[in-house]
């Protein structure tokens, strides 16, 4: 009947509540405002850590609001959205997520002053947005020029970014190593100097204390060289970036080779050999030294470069490829026979380090 008479037929499974109007609107308000409560504790120097238990049971203790938002299990669509406003606070600035969270619950606490006068939300909205134009003009005139040489307050700037990431008994240090990483990426352009984060690497290395922690002017590749023979320390390099394996390429299609005699297995390993030695002494030919490979190095390969003295190291990242021939100046070539010495790239040292 309430279908013929044009009434929608809502079905729900049991025990499900259903808010509407100023009902959900002040539900939505809260679920917000007790996940900025839920940081609003951790600010300042009297500011208090989280201890958080997962599902697993482990237990995380910090004060980081974008960590406490990360672990926190939620359902609420409206406090989901809190975590949104974190989470793009840290990618767009590294910092300052707690803060973001905390002034966005306070104007929702305000908007809802406001909703309880009969003030349509639209009009709320288009306050805010006026306030946040009116903010930035603000803010432009209280901010400081910093000069990229005022090595000084920029340490200090990074400090206060570290604070907070239970890394503050070797903030000073972790502070310059990151002013200096930043200094040497950063491209002056027309409007000043933009930064491409990815140009700086960080790799973790269990084993020292955090005091060992620094910054390496150069590229720093997470894997040893193939052969031990091969020398552990080269100077003045000339450096070949590979992407396809150094070995006897296996056929497409299933092919069955019959061999009936000694001699055919002989001629068919040599082949092989031939194939692989044509290979490193191409290398060699053009100059190169050291040698990164996207695939694999055949042993008898790895050998023949042992024994000309070149430095191979296999099956590194395509990410890593791409950041060394950014450094280096080389080009990735993907056959071995299209190498040429103006592929090569350049560095004044190359060296394993353990």
């Amino acid at each position: 009947m309430a279908q013929l008479s044009g009434q929608p037929v809502v079905i729900l499974p049991e025990g499900t509540q259903r808010y509407v109007g100023k009902d959900a609107q002040r539900l939505n308000i809260l679920a917000a405002r007790i996940i900025a409560e839920t940081v609003r504790t951790t600010l300042g120097p009297k500011g208090m850590d989280k201890m958080l238990v997962d599902s697993l049971g482990d237990v995380t203790v910090t004060n980081d609001g974008a960590t406490i938002l990360d672990k926190i299990d939620l359902q609420h669509p409206a406090a989901k959205m809190m975590v949104e406003v974190a989470k793009t606070q840290d990618k767009e600035a590294g910092d300052g997520t707690t803060t973001a969270v905390v002034i966005a619950g306070e104007l929702l606490r305000k908007a809802e002053e406001l909703l309880d006068q009969n003030i349509h939300p639209s009009i709320v909205i288009k306050g805010y947005a006026l306030a946040a134009e009116k903010a930035q003009e603000i803010l432009d005139q209280m901010a400081k020029k910093v000069d990229p040489e005022d090595e000084e307050t920029l340490v200090k700037i990074a400090a206060t970014s570290i604070t907070g990431k239970n890394a503050e008994s070797h903030k000073d240090l972790f502070a310059k190593l990151a002013v200096e990483a930043v200094k040497q990426v950063a491209e002056k352009t027309e409007e000043g100097y933009s930064v491409d984060i990815d140009n700086i690497k960080i790799e973790k290395k269990a084993g020292e204390s955090a005091e060992e922690s620094e910054l390496i002017r150069g590229v720093v590749i997470d894997k040893e060289r193939v052969h031990p023979r091969m020398p552990a320390r080269i100077e003045n390099a000339k450096i070949a970036l590979i992407n396809e394996a150094l070995e006897v390429k296996k056929t497409e299609t299933d092919a069955k080779i019959n061999i009936t005699s000694p001699d055919q297995l002989m001629s068919f390993l040599d082949q092989e050999e031939k194939m692989l030695k044509e290979m490193v002494d191409k290398i060699k030919e053009v100059g190169a030294n050291v040698v990164f490979v996207q695939k694999g190095i055949d042993d008898l390969a790895q050998h023949y470069l042992a024994k000309y003295g070149i430095m191979a190291v296999r099956r590194v990242k395509k990410s890593d490829m791409e950041k060394l021939s950014k450094a280096t100046g080389a080009k990735i070539v993907t056959n071995v026979k299209d190498l040429t010495p103006e592929d090569l790239g350049e560095a004044e040292l190359v060296e394993e380090r353990k």
